[in-house]
């Protein structure tokens, strides 16, 4: 007489269930870590590219619309949309504070320009988000202390 297992087949649906109950929240814990990594390194591209278009346009008037165009072009190249906010602070102080400057493209002129946008989490209603998550990227302009600017 032979012995039937009763369990045979079990393990298959076992390991299915473990699996989807452990690679679901897996597979969204890393899309949400890499939209927020993603806007990171954006804005953090953003700030950088924005600084040197100012540092490097011809005539003062220019100098803003190039930083904003620098910034669209940045956060288009890494697919986002050119929601972020754009600041200007003077060098060394906080993005997030208050501390606002009209930025000067003149010989040995010192700022930050602050690139901020804000992040919404993947599959979450906003309303459960909050305003989402807020990533800001800084660059220190220096304009060359021999620049003559028109």
């Amino acid at each position: 007489m032979t012995h039937q297992d009763d369990d045979a087949g079990s393990a298959l649906i076992e390991f299915v269930f473990v699996a989807v109950v452990v690679m679901v929240p897996l597979v969204y814990l890393i899309l949400s870590v890499a939209a927020v990594q993603r806007s990171e390194l954006a804005v953090s591209q953003a700030a950088r590219e924005a600084g040197r278009a100012f540092a490097t346009a011809d005539r003062a008037v220019d100098a803003l619309p190039r930083a904003q165009a620098a910034v669209r072009i940045a956060l288009h190249d890494e697919g986002l949309s050119d929601d972020a906010e754009v600041r200007y602070v003077p060098a060394g102080a906080s993005c997030t504070g208050s501390a606002a400057t009209t930025p000067v493209l003149a010989a040995g002129a010192q700022f930050t320009v602050c690139v901020i946008r804000r992040v919404e989490v993947p599959g979450v209603p906003r309303f459960l988000s909050g305003k989402g998550i807020t990533t800001v990227g800084e660059y220190v302009v220096h304009v060359d202390d021999y620049r003559v600017v028109s």
